[in-house]
């Protein structure tokens, strides 16, 4: 018995369809043109994006760079099919982290692997790339968009992201001139931002099998789906207001590691802070975490951001002034506490 002889093979026959890609970087264009600054040069399509940096307004400017990614906050909007804000977290993970060095931030790139490469979803996740780069002011200025047939399933994607910021070499932000007697300035954050999915789905969709689509908590005015695509605030516009407004002497973007574990990374080996709980009221989303999965407090301090996105470090003399900033712009940021003499560590006191 014989069998049929195979036809001839193609890319597109093992599951990669160049096609797809051509039509995704067509459609993607303008959307990427709009966040052009007058320092890139060329256009998207070339083996690099191109980024004149004009040294003469630099005394001795110094580059900053921060990579990440969305996590497994992409199975969420994969769960739902809705990819169009997923990419303003993107910008907020890698801009966010350049700010706290002081930087301002100057471009960013893009990486995108799909299990099949789908125009539309693509589109839609660049086009929330590009929609935070304007709300950061930084430029897109390449990507890279990959099929892995095989190993991804159709509809699965990763995002993450590569920015890079400039900073003058005197003006950088490291946290060494914080002293005792300075002012915990939070900027909050109304949902997850980026981090804890692992445990918030474990919690939520499998423990508790709630229902995306159904409240997100009892009475809630919105699904789950959309507490939990929340678009992380971009904080890099009103801490660059506080850079040129007050004397910041430490920044700290409260990702995995929540409050304590990344305000610990500016502090001085001779000072600690003091965070009081009763400053700020934790969304409701992180409150039912813990309810559902009966998630210790330690833990949910350690994974989570419990509504608090950045902290901001300034002397005593400038808190308010750096309150109104913030403020002014949108954002209810608030005192959240002190820094005190110690070893370096934080301590938050408990609500109440």
């Amino acid at each position: 018995m014989s069998w049929p002889t195979p036809g001839p093979e193609t890319y597109a026959s093992a599951g990669v369809d160049i096609a797809a890609g051509e039509r995704a970087v067509e459609r993607i264009r303008s959307k990427v043109r709009s966040t052009f600054r007058s320092e890139v040069i060329g256009d998207i399509g070339g083996f690099g994006g191109l980024f004149a940096l004009e040294t003469a307004g630099y005394r001795h400017p110094v580059l900053v760079a921060s990579t990440d990614g969305v996590g497994t906050k992409a199975m969420v909007a994969r769960a739902v099919g809705s990819y169009d804000t997923i990419g303003i977290d993107l910008v907020a993970m890698c801009v966010d982290d350049l700010v706290c060095q002081g930087a301002e931030p100057l471009f960013m790139l893009d990486y995108i692997a799909v299990g099949s490469l789908d125009d539309d979803q693509v589109v839609a996740l660049v086009g929330g790339v590009a929609a935070g780069c304007l709300q950061a002011r930084c430029a897109l200025i390449g990507g890279e968009m990959a099929e892995h047939p095989g190993t991804m399933v159709a509809d699965e994607f990763d995002l993450v992201g590569f920015a890079v910021g400039v900073v003058e070499r005197d003006r950088l932000v490291t946290g060494e001139r914080v002293e005792p007697g300075d002012v915990l300035v939070g900027l909050p954050s109304p949902g997850l931002r980026c981090n804890g999915y692992s445990l918030a789905r474990r919690v939520l969709l499998e423990r508790a099998a709630l229902p995306l689509d159904g409240p997100a908590y009892p009475g809630a005015p919105r699904s789950l789906a959309e507490e939990l695509l929340e678009p992380s605030v971009i904080y890099a516009p009103v801490v660059a207001k506080l850079l040129h407004s007050v004397d910041v002497r430490a920044v700290a973007h409260i990702t995995g590691g929540g409050i304590i574990g990344n305000l610990a990374r500016v502090l001085p080996p001779s000072t600690s802070a003091v965070v009081r709980r009763d400053q700020w009221e934790v969304p409701r989303i992180f409150t039912e975490i813990q309810r559902l999965g009966e998630v210790a407090d330690a833990e949910m301090v350690r994974v989570f951001n419990l509504g608090i996105g950045m902290v901001v470090v300034v002397p005593r003399a400038d808190a308010y002034h750096a309150l109104d900033v913030a403020r002014s712009s949108g954002l209810l940021a608030m005192e959240l506490g002190e820094v005190v003499t110690g070893d370096g560590s934080v301590v938050l006191e408990p609500a109440g």
